[in-house]
């Protein structure tokens, strides 16, 4: 026990959101949750969607796995999955923007499905389904991911625990530094540490910080700045990203689909630091995949909690080019 010497920073306790789940593991980051998740399914192979962050794969592909590739159509669904009786399906929740409704359904389709929440960290857990969350796409945390489901916290006492305060001060300087500059450099430090690291525990800092949040507050912010988004851009949108929506989906971003490849140079300029994801695909796929299509023009617009009416339409006016 250590008693006095200098005051840390501290944060209430018992707040965090999935603090009542007793099949739950703490890991560091999402793509760890997403190999654990197979582990527990004791699955022969994995198949995966080809639209995806390709460090799941790496992930998946250097702990020996079998991984196996689906596409999928404009509505978001498979159009080749075929498993077998001992292969795990892994299901997105693109964007945060799927219902539980629709991810219940995904789930259906599988004998051993992995609900891949990262985008979706406020989706409630689905029955019969290993759940994962990520906790940084939604908190300002430097790492930390949760997967939820039957026996999630088995082969957790196998994994070194993770530290992750030499590296996090990023946090910080973005509060005095704004998200440039050393910002950056020291956000980039954090991203060679989560991409270099095996799957760990969840740092102390990280649960720290989760146990602490105010969550009701992202969740109303989230949903607010989404809705104001839809009525400004949903008319310009190539997509419609309230197919699968209800109300008690929590977006991580608004997927803004517009066929003008300049647009994201123009956004960057006016200072909205989202790029286009998973843009790998582009250069491995058909240009006349879904795929392709969504990776090349798809521009995650930011809703988060930080924001509110005023910088969305600046985003706006950015957009249309007023």
């Amino acid at each position: 026990m250590e008693i006095g010497s200098f005051i840390e920073l501290q944060f209430p306790k018992g707040g965090e959101y999935y603090n009542q789940q007793i099949n739950i593991a703490r890991l560091n980051t999402g793509r760890s949750a997403i190999w654990h998740s197979f582990r527990i399914t004791r699955c022969s192979a994995i198949w995966i969607p080809i639209y995806q962050c390709d460090t799941v794969r790496e992930v998946l592909l250097e702990h020996g796995v079998e991984v196996k590739y689906y596409h999928i159509d404009k509505d978001f669904n498979s159009t080749d999955l075929a498993p077998s009786e001992n292969e795990a399906v892994l299901f997105v929740n693109y964007y945060g923007i799927m219902s539980h409704k629709r991810m219940s359904d995904l789930a259906s389709i599988s004998k051993h499905p992995i609900i891949d929440n990262c985008q979706g960290f406020f989706n409630e857990p689905i029955d019969g389904a290993m759940n994962v969350y990520s906790c940084r796409k939604f908190v300002g945390a430097p790492d930390g991911a949760y997967v939820i489901g039957k026996d999630a916290h088995e082969f957790v006492d196998e994994y070194p625990q993770c530290y992750s305060s030499d590296t996090a001060e990023f946090l910080m300087k973005r509060i005095e530094y704004g998200c440039e500059g050393k910002g950056y450099e020291s956000r980039s430090i954090n991203e060679h540490r989560i991409d270099t690291e095996p799957v760990m525990k969840m740092s102390k800092l990280t649960r720290t910080i989760l146990d602490g949040t105010d969550y009701e507050f992202i969740c109303t912010k989230r949903r607010e700045n989404f809705k104001f988004a839809h009525e400004l851009l949903g008319e310009i949108n190539k997509i419609d990203p309230t197919h699968y929506y209800d109300d008690k989906t929590i977006p991580m971003v608004y997927p803004l689909v517009v066929e003008d490849d300049e647009l994201i140079n123009r956004l960057f300029k006016a200072k909205h630091f989202q790029g286009h994801w998973w843009s790998y695909i582009c250069e491995e796929q058909s240009s006349y995949t879904f795929e392709y299509w969504i990776s090349r023009y798809v521009i995650p617009i930011t809703i988060d909690q930080r924001y509110g009416k005023e910088e969305i339409e600046y985003l706006v006016n950015i957009i249309k080019n007023r």
